[in-house]
Parts: C-alpha cells; sequence; structure tokens
C-alpha cells in the first residue's frame, strides 16, 4: 500500500517509482541517485524500490554510505567485484553492495569505488544513515552521509513511534530533547515528526540543494495510523513541505483508493 499526499488527501499509487516520478528516467539527464536516511524501514523502503526496478526490467545497483546487513542471498556482495556485479545485474537485476565488515554487514565502499560506482548507467540506491532499528532518529554532527550526486532524498519516519515514549522511540534521544524541546520521557506526537522532518537540522540535514527531498511514512498498517499519517502530512505542508508518501502492509479494509 503506498499513498501520495495531494490537495489534502492521501490517494493511493502503484509503485514508489511513480509516487516519486521516477518511472520517466534520467532526471536532469541522468539515472536516479537515491539516499535514504531517518529510520523507521529505510532498509524495506529501498528493498521495495528495488524490487519494482528489477519487476520494470531496470537493473539497479543498492549500496551504503555506513551500513547495512547482509542478506543471504547471492546478490549481496563483499567488495567491488565488477564482473559478478555483472553476473549478478543479468542474473537477479539487482546488486547490493559494500565493503566487507563485522557482524555480518555491509559497510562503506571506498571514495574510488563509490566513484565507479557513480559511472555505471544504472540506477543507484544508497542507505546513508542508520538508527539502531529504531523509528525515529535526529542525526548527529556527522550524519547522515549524503553523496552530493544525490538527486533524491528519502527521509524515512516509522509510524508506529506515536505514542510511545521519545527515549524508546527516538534514536539520539537527547538531541531530539533539544529540537523538540521535551523531555525524553514525553510521548512522541504527529507533530513531533513533522518538526524532525521539516528541520534542517535533522530530517533535511545534507540533503543536496538540487535533489529533490521526500518525506516517507513506513509503517501506515492501520486505520489509525493512516490517519496520523494524514495529520503528519498537514503539520508538514505548515512548513513548507508537500512530497510526502505514506507506505504500509495493504489490507482489505485499506483499499479506499483516496482518503
Amino acid at each position: 500500500m503506498i499513498y501520495i499526499y495531494n490537495e489534502d488527501r492521501l490517494c493511493e499509487t502503484d509503485s514508489l517509482r511513480q509516487a516519486l516520478k521516477l518511472e520517466t528516467e534520467g532526471i536532469r539527464g541522468q539515472r536516479p541517485v537515491v539516499s535514504a536516511v531517518g529510520a523507521g524501514g529505510k532498509t524495506t523502503t529501498l528493498h521495495r524500490l528495488a524490487d519494482e526496478y528489477v519487476r520494470a526490467g531496470i537493473p539497479v545497483i543498492v549500496t551504503t554510505t555506513t551500513h547495512i546487513m547482509k542478506e543471504d542471498r547471492e546478490w549481496f556482495l563483499s567488495g567491488l567485484l565488477e564482473e559478478k556485479i555483472r553476473e549478478q545485474l543479468q542474473k537477479a537485476g539487482q546488486v547490493w553492495i559494500g565493503a566487507p565488515a563485522p557482524g555480518g554487514k555491509l559497510a562503506r565502499l571506498s571514495d574510488h569505488e563509490i566513484e565507479k560506482l557513480l559511472r555505471w548507467e544504472v540506477p543507484l540506491l544508497i542507505e546513508a544513515d542508520g538508527a539502531k532499528r529504531l523509528p525515529l532518529k535526529v542525526p548527529a554532527d556527522h550524519e547522515p552521509v549524503i553523496l552530493p550526486e544525490t538527486t533524491h532524498v528519502l527521509s524515512v519516519y516509522g509510524l508506529d513511534s506515536v505514542g510511545k515514549r521519545i527515549e524508546e522511540t527516538v534514536f539520539r534521544s537527547e538531541l531530539a530533547e533539544k529540537l523538540l524541546n521535551k523531555k525524553r520521557t514525553e510521548c512522541v506526537t504527529a507533530e513531533d515528526i513533522a518538526v524532525l522532518a521539516a528541520a534542517r537540522s535533522a530530517g533535511r540535514k545534507g540533503c543536496p540543494g538540487s535533489a529533490v527531498y521526500t518525506v516517507v511514512l513506513n509503517k501506515a498498517d492501520d486505520k489509525r495510523r493512516i490517519d496520523t499519517a494524514l495529520e503528519i502530512c498537514r503539520e508538514l505542508r505548515k512548513r513548507g513541505i508537500r512530497q510526502v508518501i505514506v507506505t504500509g502492509q495493504e489490507s482489505g479494509a485499506q483499499r479506499a483508493g483516496t482518503i
């Protein structure tokens, strides 16, 4: 289930590529470089987008400027092996690649290797932030790590954080206290997520001026969370942000088309 926010409504759409207007390739004469930041489902969002490219017959490469978990799939590669990349792009349609790292993870490739990846004429998806699997995040000074070549930034938030304490749900809760002017024992509200997503020191931090900035509200898995997502969209509109996507698992009760 994917909605886009339009004219004060959530309108169902077929794909993330459609919602991000990526179906017509060749943005500014280049293929897309999409960086996912924030928390609450970055890897899931990139999986979804990569699978859409594969279904469309368009090869895609996924990498990280921080860390991602290496999955037990043959298209997850440790190290820049160009022959292996070509083989898996032909065979599986996608490659997830990073430098070998402890704990079953893939880490950032070297600058030289990233430059090589950027020369491949295929869409490049990047996990550019880490959040210890929490639904919300406020970045530290060294975060996120967004390449200047990025054409689209996806700032991801988990709707399951609303109603829970800041200290339970926000990575770097001490920074969230300052930004939200709240105690970490207080609960997260819809307005709090809008504040984080709109802030130049949080959700929009490091976003290149030429990149399209999109807020992704993830885990809209029931009507209550969809209503919360719409409330956040309205708060974001007040702050000048209208490009918002809402994602979640589809159920029969949610197939309404427009909310």
